[in-house]
């Protein structure tokens, strides 16, 4: 029952910082752990970070340090704060409902000078 439809995705250049967000609807989100993914085509789909309903984070080694992930329930909204952004990073992002079948469509991030 619960929609994710992500949006701030975008062209920047290596160094450079984007916020994704994922609007999600439902009156329980707030008790929800939630996740980003990302995928490229040549790539299978990579763990990027998570944060649990009691805002608790774990990040994969290739963003920490440069990606955070957070969540705002009064807006029903999760975040995912992107800086020193590098070509690799370049990929469609995912955010999900851990645990769950709901994927929203994804936002495209292309990293490239």
């Amino acid at each position: 029952q619960v929609q994710l439809v992500e949006s701030g995705g975008g062209l920047v250049q290596p160094g450079g910082s984007l916020r994704l967000s994922c609007a999600a609807s439902g009156s329980i989100f707030s008790t929800l752990a939630m996740a980003w993914h990302r995928q490229s085509p040549e790539k299978p789909r990579e763990w990027v970070a998570t944060i649990t309903s009691s805002g608790s984070t774990g990040y994969g080694d290739s963003v920490k340090g440069r990606f955070t992930i957070s969540r705002d329930n009064a807006k029903n909204t999760l975040y995912l704060q992107m800086n020193s952004l590098k070509p690799e990073d370049t990929a469609v992002y995912y955010c999900w409902i851990v645990g769950s079948r709901s994927w929203g469509q994804g936002t495209q991030v292309t990293v490239s000078s």
